[in-house]
C-alpha cells in the first residue's frame, strides 16, 4: 500500500480551507455587480423611445409601398423586415413598473392593465413573425398586406396605451 507523504495532506488540507472562502468571495462579487448593474429608470425609457422611433423609421419607410405610393423595392422590404424583427423584440423590457413616474408617452394603462398591455405585445409579435414569413416567401400582394397588418397591429397598441400628441 502506497503512503501518502504528510505534506501533500497539508496541501490537501489548505486548499480546501481556500475553496469555500473563495467560492463565497466569488458569489459575493457577482451579486455585488448584478446590483450595480441595475438600469435607470430614464434610461430605460431612453432605450424603449429610441427602439419605438427605429420601429417607426423601418416599418413607416414601407407604408408608401403597400399603399402604391411609391415602387415596390423587395430589398428594402427584406432588409427593412429584418431590421424589424429585431426592433420589435428591444422595447418591452423598458416598460418596467419603475419607469412609470418617468416622461413619456406611456399611459398608466400599461401599468394598470399588465394583461392588456401583454396581448398587445403578443399581437404585434405574432403579425411580425407572419410578416417575416411572408417577406420570405416573395409575394407582393401578400407582403403589402402583411405591412398594412403590421401598421395595424402597432397602431393598436398606441391606440390604448400612448398619449396622443
Amino acid at each position: 500500500m502506497r503512503r501518502v507523504p504528510p505534506n501533500c495532506l497539508s496541501v490537501k488540507r489548505m486548499i480546501n480551507k481556500l475553496i469555500a472562502p473563495a467560492l463565497v468571495l466569488l458569489l459575493g462579487a457577482t451579486y455585488t455587480l448584478c446590483a450595480f448593474a441595475q438600469v435607470k429608470p430614464e434610461i430605460l425609457v431612453e432605450q424603449r423611445q429610441g427602439a419605438m422611433r427605429l420601429q417607426g423609421k423601418y416599418l413607416y419607410s414601407l407604408l408608401p409601398m403597400a399603399q402604391g405610393k411609391t415602387p415596390y423595392d423587395a430589398g428594402v422590404v427584406a432588409r427593412n423586415a429584418g431590421y424589424l424583427d429585431v426592433l420589435t423584440w428591444m422595447a418591452w423590457d423598458g416598460f418596467d413598473p419603475v419607469t412609470q413616474g418617468e416622461k413619456s408617452r406611456a399611459l398608466p394603462e400599461i401599468y394598470k392593465d399588465p394583461a392588456g398591455f401583454k396581448a398587445a405585445e403578443d399581437k404585434l409579435h405574432t403579425e411580425m413573425v407572419k410578416f417575416v414569413a411572408t417577406v420570405k416567401a416573395g409575394n407582393e400582394a401578400n407582403i403589402k398586406t402583411g405591412i398594412v397588418d403590421l401598421n395595424k397591429a402597432c397602431n393598436s397598441c398606441h391606440e390604448n396605451f400612448r398619449q396622443k400628441r
